[in-house]
């Protein structure tokens, strides 16, 4: 967009070089004005690109904080879950071992059946 806004600015400016040199003749004040509003519209189209590019990043970056604290929460949930499921197999595993201990468990596979409970 800037290449091109520069391009014409500088093929504007050629062309009225080349018909200052050319002619030789008086220029008009409407020409010049014609220039000048090229020149003004350049600088509007310019400074709404700037604008525009501004508006954009701040909305990326409102996204990309949305994103993290989405994330962050991800995360919480994830650790609770797995302190959950820890939890619950350390019980598993200490009511297995209670009941080995206790002499209720026989075999390997009531081990197995208690450790399932």
């Amino acid at each position: 967009m800037k290449k091109q806004i520069l391009s014409l600015a500088v093929i504007a400016l050629l062309a009225f070089g080349v018909q200052s040199c050319g002619d030789k003749k008086e220029t008009k004040p409407e020409d010049e004005l014609t220039l000048g509003n090229r020149v003004d519209s350049l600088t509007t189209d310019i400074e709404e690109a700037k604008d525009s590019a501004v508006v954009k990043a701040e909305n990326a970056a409102e996204k990309a904080k949305a994103a993290s604290e989405e994330a962050k929460e991800k995360t919480k949930e994830t650790i609770e879950d797995v302190k959950d499921a820890t939890k619950k197999g350390a019980e598993k595993v200490e009511a297995a071992a209670k009941a080995a201990k206790d002499g209720t468990v026989k075999t390997a596979k009531d081990v197995n059946e208690a450790l399932k409970k």
